[in-house]
């Protein structure tokens, strides 16, 4: 039930959007039916809790444990640090590269040696911003019990990409609720639906399929 809840809540306040019609260009070149920026429900107090309690139910639910919550940036960080208030407990947030100025941190804030660390992300799609979060949390010598997201797209290079890290992976919902939910909300066809859900099948060729270039 929270995966549709969560699913829900990013389809009502536009954090998700779908466009079968022209799609949404990624950086990695991959034109896909949908976007998501979850940094929209920041701006949405009561969903924003919801999300926040689902986060908190999801460490409980999975026993997990960790001294200190690291936010990845910019987009982890809100979450991270809602959650750090909620559970009275340190926070840091990870740089996707050191600065070039000052004391040249890729950590930010007081992280010691040793210490479990639970990542929080807002979004996953191939892991790897993620990914290189958990490496430098490692380098630094600490421990990573988990790493806790909002939204995958369950793209196989991030389940791979988590294995090889021996990083467990938990997100409140997914592409493929996602999708089932906006169709049953009527957001999409049935039509559209599977012209979607064929996009996380092929998605290098899926534009070409449907005739966006």
């Amino acid at each position: 039930m929270t995966e549709q809840k969560i699913a829900e809540i990013l389809l009502t306040k536009k954090a998700v959007t779908l466009d079968l019609k022209k799609g949404y260009k990624w950086v990695s070149g991959i034109i896909a039916p949908i976007y998501c920026d979850n940094r929209v429900l920041m701006s949405y107090p009561p969903e924003r809790q919801i999300v926040i309690d689902a986060l908190l139910n999801t460490i409980k639910e999975n026993n997990i444990e960790f001294d200190v919550l690291a936010g990845t940036a910019t987009s982890g960080i809100p979450w991270a640090a809602f959650l750090a208030d909620q559970l009275n407990k340190p926070m840091v947030y990870v740089r996707a590269k050191i600065k070039d100025h000052g004391r040249e941190n890729i950590i930010e804030g007081v992280l010691e040696l040793g210490q479990k660390v639970l990542v929080i992300e807002d979004l996953i799609s191939t892991g790897g911003s993620s990914l290189s979060v958990v490496e430098a949390l490692k380098e630094a010598g600490n421990e990573i019990t988990a790493c806790l997201a909002i939204f995958t797209y369950l793209l196989p290079e991030s389940a791979e990409g988590f294995g090889k890290a021996d990083c467990p992976l938990y997100t409140l919902t997914n592409f493929k609720t996602l999708i089932e939910v906006a169709e049953e909300q009527n957001y999409i066809s049935t039509e559209e639906k599977q012209a979607a859900l064929s996009w996380s099948q092929d998605r290098w060729d899926w534009a070409k399929k449907v005739g966006l270039e």
